[in-house]
């Protein structure tokens, strides 16, 4: 998804990103996305965008209806401002486009695509079990409950969301050839042209009631992870001559430039799920046998207030791990690493706060109890930036403004999405809970927990052992093990190394 461009008055608001961050990204090379964390470090942060939709992070949640958009079918009348800004072909859109099924009212701003090359069909973002399509439009709201522009939504929690269409070669369009013929126009970064405003409506597939939802980021520089995604289930088809206008006609270069830099494969890799799930709006179809239904939200709050203000010492009777919703058949769902290397990290993350008590302090986050954290709150990520940039500074260590960020932003966000059923409850959160609990009890739910652990041990080897990978190394969908809740199979935040002192 692309970031659009800030107003002047947020560019003064954020006078130090101009000095931090770099003007100038491109998908691969120096400036490429392996190297976009340097000048904005979000990018090398959590609960990042696109990801691969795995069968394996599928929930099925009943409660999800069917999108909504208003007013989609523009009159011929109305003009629309097409333009190629570098990094991708965008629409703009009138205000009274907008989304009426979501808990807020989201207004359109723009939506542009993401295509692969005339050598090479795939371009889309998101992948479904690691299938990716040619292209992808994303259609960009904000929230207009909150926000007055897009400006100043980009950077909160609950500021943008996302309707993402995955679109393949097959068929003609004549939706998209509604702005498609006027592509020459456009050949070059910065030009823009007026086009007769059309059915936008026509771009999206026939049912807008089968979907895919997480909680995600921008796809392009400065990566906030403010948007709710909805990626629609099936996708739309262009023709093979549609597809190469958009592959072979543009260049991500000015006019006046000596060398002309074609504009294609213009897509970010997929990121790690980060204890996300992926929820979805159809139960039924291939890949979905055996998908797991949600824990209740209420549930849910319970455990969060347990963990808040309850009796730890009889949370820890209870057996924590059957409280919180089942995660074995996940153990490995999104992620590129092993679970050695992902036990390294959380132990590094954590002997880095140890070494830097300053920094693990200034970290902690006042929590609400009676709003459960920051569930109910908005956290705007330019001060989130600030404040630990400035922290870091005086420290001078502020090449570790990525991992910081991190470790400040992913607390936070995985509450708000654990309580929203979109992810399970890591680690790192449910310690962030218990850091304000005294320390007897959280000592007696440390042990209680490693020895719940230790009782599985055997049976968890077991599981891995016989559990095929694939070659990401996550679970094969086709043997995932599929055990009753109440055998107590460890969760993926039970890992005796990250609970020793």
């Amino acid at each position: 998804m692309h970031f659009p461009s800030f107003t002047s008055a947020v560019l003064l608001q954020l006078a130090f990103c101009a000095v931090l961050h770099g003007a100038k990204w491109t998908y691969s090379g120096p400036e490429g996305e392996h190297h976009w964390s340097k000048n904005y470090p979000y990018c090398g942060g959590t609960f990042q965008s696109p990801i691969d939709i795995k069968s394996e992070l599928l929930r099925f949640d009943p409660t999800l209806r069917p999108i909504e958009v208003q007013n989609y079918n523009l009159s011929p009348n109305e003009q629309l401002t097409l333009g190629n800004n570098g990094h991708s072909v965008q629409i703009s859109l009138p205000s009274k486009m907008h989304i009426s099924s979501l808990p807020h009212h989201y207004t359109a701003a723009q939506l542009h695509f993401h295509w692969g090359s005339s050598n090479r069909a795939a371009g889309s973002e998101h992948t479904v079990n690691s299938k990716q399509y040619a292209a992808e439009m994303h259609v960009v709201h904000f929230n207009s409950d909150k926000y007055p522009n897009m400006s100043m939504a980009v950077d909160k929690s609950d500021g943008l969301a996302v309707l993402g269409v995955l679109i393949e070669v097959g068929e003609f369009s004549p939706a998209f050839e509604q702005f498609l013929k006027f592509i020459n126009g456009i050949k070059y970064r910065d030009q823009r042209v007026q086009v007769p405003g059309f059915n936008i409506r026509a771009l999206l597939p026939a049912r807008l009631d089968e979907y895919y939802r997480y909680d995600g980021s921008l796809t392009t520089p400065p990566c906030y992870p403010s948007v709710l995604w909805t990626v629609f289930r099936n996708h739309v088809t262009i023709s093979r001559k549609q597809f190469l206008a958009l592959a072979t006609a543009l260049y991500s270069s000015h006019a006046q430039d000596s060398a002309p830099v074609p504009l294609n494969g213009n897509y970010r890799k997929p990121q790690l799920a980060d204890s996300r799930v992926v929820l979805v709006s159809f139960k039924e179809g291939r890949g979905l046998h055996g998908t797991l239904s949600l824990t209740s939200p209420l549930t849910r709050k319970r455990i969060v207030q347990q963990l808040l203000v309850g009796d730890l010492a009889d949370l820890a009777d209870e057996g924590l791990y059957q409280l919180l919703p089942s995660g074995s058949e996940k153990l490995h769902a999104g992620k590129k690493k092993d679970l050695k290397n992902h036990q390294s990290e959380t132990l590094s993350k954590s002997k880095q706060q140890t070494l830097n008590p300053s920094l693990r302090k200034k970290s902690q986050t006042n929590w609400s109890v009676g709003k459960l954290g920051l569930a109910e709150d908005a956290l705007c990520y330019v001060s989130l930036e600030q404040r630990v940039f400035h922290q870091l500074k005086q420290s001078h260590t502020e090449n570790q403004l990525v991992h910081a960020l991190r470790d400040v932003v992913f607390p936070e966000l995985n509450l708000k999405s654990y309580l929203d059923c979109k992810s399970d409850l890591a680690l790192p959160t449910i310690r962030h809970i218990l850091r304000g609990r005294p320390t007897d009890e959280v000592l007696e739910l440390d042990r209680s927990l490693t020895k719940a652990l230790m009782n599985q041990k055997k049976t968890s080897t077991v599981i891995k052992q016989s559990v095929p990978m694939t070659n990401s190394g996550s679970l094969s969908p086709a043997t995932v093990p599929r055990k009753p809740h109440s055998q107590g199979y460890p969760h993926p935040w039970l890992l005796p190394m990250e609970w020793e002192d």
